[in-house]
């Protein structure tokens, strides 16, 4: 099988013999390896690509400032010389439009336009590999572009009419950058909005449902249109919306974090399971972070074996393995994937 038919399979809640799986190096831990394995092609070598992505859409359109600074399309100035990079102003300083522009699909649609010719060839000729069109950042993500994260969450209480005029322009220009990939022979779209944290949904489950649901119902309603599926990234505990989230059409819950509350692997399989896939659980705080090489070994092997029945599933730290993990660790965590 191929890796695409595998993945597919398991999207479609079926098991395969095989375990897809996916995982990211930073650059450090990278070179590490590299100089551990003797051999530039070591993960080429040592690890199969299941998926492949040819076009990004850039739903942030960044430009560089100076050597600190850099402003995206919404106006907000970030600066980029911070591991993460940090917001420095708010495209907003306060809950209103006045004098303020919103920019229009045009500025996020045109670059779509540019590169998807070329991406579309990429996507005909790969026959081998699951292909994913990395949507980036989300509604939620983009409302606290505009006024910064706590005022974000306080439009939500005390200004709401404002707080949903503004997620419903995002989501227009968000459908826009969709229907601009239509014709783009992908299986998939990848969208990242972090709803989450290690307690539960950030700003409440009802909040979320009053002000983001009806965004993302309409935005996984066109995915499935196009016939692709929705897999969607968030950080952190976000069980309590799981039903919310099948019923308005996600597919696929992408960097399930084992560590935070109520998202278990086999708690989350025997509630969720044959309506929700997952994408993740291998802990990136916990067994990856603390774990000898051998409980990692035993862990990825414990998790291909829970989901190889029934799929819906596809093995994955639930962030790139980080600079600070030992050799010995990352050399076993390959070691493990190429067994499974």
């Amino acid at each position: 099988m191929t890796s695409r038919e595998i993945i597919t399979r398991r999207l479609n809640h079926e098991g395969t013999d095989i375990t897809p799986y996916n995982v990211f190096f930073e650059d450090e831990l990278y070179k590490k390896l590299t100089e551990h394995f003797k051999d530039e092609d070591w993960e080429a070598k040592n690890l199969r690509k299941f998926v492949a992505s040819y076009l990004h859409v850039d739903t942030v359109q960044m430009k560089q400032v100076d050597e600190r600074y850099s402003k995206d399309a919404y106006g907000a100035l970030w600066r980029m010389d911070r591991k993460p990079w940090h917001l420095e102003t708010p495209s907003l300083p306060e809950p209103a439009f006045d004098g303020y522009e919103f920019p229009s699909a045009d500025v996020f649609v045109k670059p779509v336009l540019k590169n998807k010719a070329e991406a579309i060839a990429k996507y005909e000729a790969d026959t081998e590999h699951y292909r994913i069109i990395d949507m980036g950042w989300g509604i939620f993500e983009h409302t606290w572009r505009l006024r910064g994260f706590e005022n974000a969450l306080t439009d939500m209480l005390t200004d709401e009419d404002f707080y949903k005029e503004m997620t419903q322009n995002l989501t227009n220009n968000y459908l826009a950058m969709l229907k601009a990939c239509e014709d783009v022979p992908a299986d998939a779209f990848l969208f990242g909005d972090d709803w989450g944290d290690q307690r539960g949904v950030i700003m409440g489950a009802e909040t979320w449902r009053k002000f983001l649901k009806p965004c993302w119902e309409r935005i996984y309603s066109e995915v499935r249109r196009q016939g692709k599926k929705s897999i969607h990234h968030s950080c952190g505990c976000i069980a309590d919306i799981y039903g919310d989230l099948i019923e308005i059409g996600l597919d696929c819950h992408e960097s399930v974090q084992p560590e935070t509350r109520g998202m278990a692997p086999e708690d989350l399989k025997a509630k969720w399971g044959s309506k929700m896939c997952f994408w993740g659980c291998l802990g990136s705080q916990s067994v990856l972070a603390h774990g000898t090489p051998l409980e990692i070994k035993a862990e990825i092997k414990r998790l291909a074996k829970l989901f190889q029945k029934d799929g819906g599933y596809v093995l994955a730290p639930t962030k790139p393995l980080m600079d600070e993990m030992p050799t010995e660790s990352a050399v076993a965590l390959i070691e493990a994937l190429g067994e499974i």
